[in-house]
């Protein structure tokens, strides 16, 4: 009998226009330079994954388990605590670019900021680029 795999939750949804629009107006700031530093990087469109997470880029995975699906290849989420950032491999090797960031925490595949303040926009259009890079060595990386 074959094991039955949960689709991934998170897909392409609604525009980001329209996300920006429900973004509290006192991260709208953040949400637009986010959006800037990230085209900068990726050199494509953003679009909406799920209801609150703006991505660029994707990429096709498949795990041992079976479960398989599409995901960003790095974005943000605007929460009530800050800005989220996606790097999808991790941050297992940033801890040079991490340590002249500005104010974070980390997790697995998260950098969770309270704002912008403080931030060094240079040094995280750095950790995009070397997650994107890290992401390209084990999956197909679509940038569309």
């Amino acid at each position: 009998m074959q094991k039955k795999v949960k689709p991934n939750a998170t897909k392409e949804t609604l525009s980001v226009t329209d996300y920006i629009k429900n973004v509290d107006r006192a991260r709208t700031v953040d949400t637009e330079t986010l959006i800037k530093v990230f085209s900068n990087v990726t050199k494509v469109r953003p679009k909406m994954w799920g209801s609150g997470i703006v991505g660029f880029g994707s990429y096709h995975y498949k795990y041992d388990s079976g479960r398989e699906g599409d995901f960003l290849a790095t974005g943000f989420a605007i929460r009530k605590s800050g800005p989220t950032i996606y790097i999808m491999p991790g941050y297992n090797d940033y801890s040079k670019l991490l340590e002249k960031l500005g104010p974070h925490k980390l997790g697995k595949s998260c950098l969770y900021l309270k704002n912008l303040e403080g931030i060094d926009l240079v040094v995280l259009q750095k950790l995009i680029e070397a997650g994107l890079k890290d992401l390209r060595k084990v999956y197909q990386v679509t940038m569309k």
